[in-house]
């Protein structure tokens, strides 16, 4: 499994050629730099969807040539959508990227029943990577902005995504820790009984390439340490590359927390599409606006 995204990196630029990626509402100052970052590293080529005199002006302010690049002049934000998806469907490009528009308007172009972007009986779901400093790896925190409170059926499909997820960045057989406040059932904390359900179906070969045990607390599922202190036995506990989160509440402040107050590398992911999508927060800083690109290119192979 990738430790980094300085080894994602060198993996593209030694292994892959240069996707095309369709940047809307390219006229975001953060966004675009991601993504001249991604052309200048040889990652990428990109067509640039949005205001012309705007995107024109923050290429200049980047030392960028706009002639290096394709732009498509586009006023609204719903059309900046959907010609950057009208664009994958006819092959044009390989990975749409929402810039500055409202995730909302993103994604009901993901939704589109014409777009066949979402296939039938899937479930969107987001999820960050992170890179573990500490221990110099990747961890996979999902779900953190899409499902708000999923149900156990729904929580199937987030592993499931999040397993798909973990395989492209290395991870042949993944270990997911189910976290829940508390490492033991407690009938009347409901994460705790999905959890133990999650636990059993991958233990019966109903959750594939997935090896999951729950409830664990965050921080048995981090500490082996702590584990140990607890009297917990588990091949999960401190080494999970997957972290379920039980909720969005829970999933978002978590991973806002690290990247806050850590400055941990990150990267958001949007999985469950038949195509990769970029659909980074607004606050996402170039940096890890860049690192989403990265990962978006493992996933288009």
């Amino acid at each position: 499994m990738f430790a980094s995204f300085q080894e994602i990196e060198s993996y593209i630029k030694n292994n892959g050629t240069r996707k095309r990626i369709a940047l809307a509402g390219a006229h975001d100052d953060d966004a675009l730099a991601a993504v001249v970052n991604a052309y200048r590293k040889g990652v990428i080529t990109a067509i640039l969807i949005g205001h012309e005199d705007k995107i024109r002006e923050l290429l200049a302010d980047l030392g960028e040539k706009a002639e290096d690049h394709e732009i498509i002049h586009t006023e609204g934000e719903q059309e900046c959508a959907r010609l950057a998806f009208e664009m994958v469907k006819k092959g044009k490009v390989d990975i749409p990227m929402k810039g500055l528009m409202l995730t909302s308007t993103f994604m009901r172009a993901i939704l589109h029943k014409e777009g066949g972007f979402v296939p039938e009986g899937a479930l969107l779901s987001q999820a960050t990577v992170l890179e573990y400093t500490k221990e110099n790896r990747l961890i996979v925190i999902s779900d953190c902005a899409v499902n708000i409170a999923p149900d156990y059926a729904q929580k199937v499909k987030i592993l499931n995504n999040a397993v798909l997820l973990a395989g492209k960045l290395g991870a042949e057989t993944s270990k997911a820790a189910a976290i829940a406040p508390v490492e033991v059932v407690n009938p009347a904390i409901q994460a705790t009984i999905d959890a133990a359900m999650l636990s059993k179906a991958a233990e019966r070969g109903q959750i594939k390439n997935c090896i999951v045990d729950g409830p664990l607390a965050l921080d048995n599922a981090v500490s082996k340490e702590a584990a140990r202190h607890k009297g917990i036995e588990s091949e999960i506990a401190g080494a999970a590359d997957i972290l379920l989160m039980p909720d969005l509440n829970t999933g978002n402040v978590f991973t806002k927390s690290l990247v806050y107050f850590t400055d941990m590398p990150s990267a958001g992911t949007l999985n469950g599409t038949t195509s990769p999508v970029i659909m980074t927060s607004r606050t996402d800083t170039p940096e890890n606006k860049y690192h989403s690109i990265l990962t978006a290119i493992l996933q288009a192979e």
